[in-house]
């Protein structure tokens, strides 16, 4: 695990931590390296986990699929973030959803009980990683609040504007990528592909904003006329 030492102290469940204490909380816990290719799952809706995981690189698409494969994406997550954890703490709940390599991925598969409960020699520090993971859960359960806060929105352009607004303001400047190619985008808005691509032309037409594939620009000075 000393490979992903750095990327490893730069996650929030390990903030506050020294490469000291790092190493020694990896020795204590159960934790399991798994490398998937694109389009292959990790989990699957209806399954059960133990695990939460943190992709090492690649990044995993988060998707609700109904009995007729018409599909819903949750959340994209990119190198860095963790994905289950929730599930993973509320021992033998369903998932409701479904956790999908969107390109050559590798996940550090950890087990939950064995971060939550102290270790043999009560690591002093082992506090902090358990705070933190409760940290990440706010954290999360906050992305999910801003997907429906954009979902609910009636028109195709008012999810548009309420997503891009959004990711603007989470990047603290008005030109950004986004991490949806177009479909994606769509499948997260819950909107048709055509019609969101009718929407973002009218945006660029009427000076919104403007973009090229993933990379937005937004004009500030129009959506406060807006």
């Amino acid at each position: 695990m000393k490979d992903f030492l750095s990327i490893l102290k730069n996650n929030a469940l390990f903030n506050g931590l020294t490469d000291e204490e790092l190493l020694k909380i990896l020795a204590c816990i159960d934790i399991k390296k798994i490398y998937y290719d694109k389009d292959n799952f990790i989990l699957h809706c209806g399954e059960t986990t133990q695990y939460m995981y943190f992709i090492v690189s690649g990044s995993v698409l988060i998707i609700q699929e109904d009995v007729w494969g018409r599909r819903n994406i949750m959340d994209k997550l990119m190198t860095g973030h963790f994905f289950a954890e929730s599930f993973a703490a509320s021992k033998g709940s369903i998932l409701n959803v479904s956790a999908l390599a969107d390109e050559a991925t590798i996940v550090l598969q950890i087990n939950l009980d064995s971060i939550l409960k102290m270790c043999s020699v009560s690591c002093s520090f082992h506090n902090k990683v358990i705070q933190n993971f409760v940290t990440i859960l706010a954290e999360k359960n906050i992305r999910f609040s801003n997907k429906i806060s954009h979902t609910s929105k009636k028109t195709t352009k008012e999810k548009l504007m309420s997503y891009l607004s959004s990711e603007s303001i989470s990047k603290g400047r008005l030109d950004f990528d986004i991490p949806f190619n177009r479909q994606q985008l769509a499948d997260y808005l819950n909107v048709e592909r055509a019609a969101m691509s009718v929407e973002l032309s009218k945006l660029q037409k009427d000076g919104l904003l403007t973009y090229t594939k993933n990379h937005f620009s937004l004009n500030a000075d129009m959506l406060d006329n807006e």
